[in-house]
């Protein structure tokens, strides 16, 4: 599973990707069924847009954002997202067998 992380208008510190880094290991159950996760974190006046890009193994591309006015409670709505995601895709997957 390939991890890219990007930041635009701002840098994002490393206690943050620390957090964000242990975030993604609750969904490390799903790194046989997922390619890559690219998320790009961009700063507007107030607020963060959080998003992601996960490629599954079969083709599917997922995209998924939110908005928040602190990363880390903004990292936590969107991991909790994309973990209801995946546990979805699973469930098509395992119901088509």
């Amino acid at each position: 599973m390939n991890i890219d992380v990007r930041s635009v208008h701002f840098d994002l510190s490393e206690e943050s990707r620390q957090y964000l880094a242990t975030k993604i290991e609750r969904i490390g159950y799903a790194k046989d069924m997922i390619v890559d996760l690219l998320f790009v974190f961009t700063k507007d006046s107030k607020n963060y847009k959080l998003e992601v890009t996960t490629n599954f193994r079969w083709g599917l591309q997922a995209h998924l954002q939110e908005k928040a006015f602190e990363i880390n409670p903004g990292i936590d709505a969107l991991i909790e997202k994309l973990d209801q995601k995946i546990a979805k895709e699973k469930q098509k997957i395992q119901s088509k067998k």
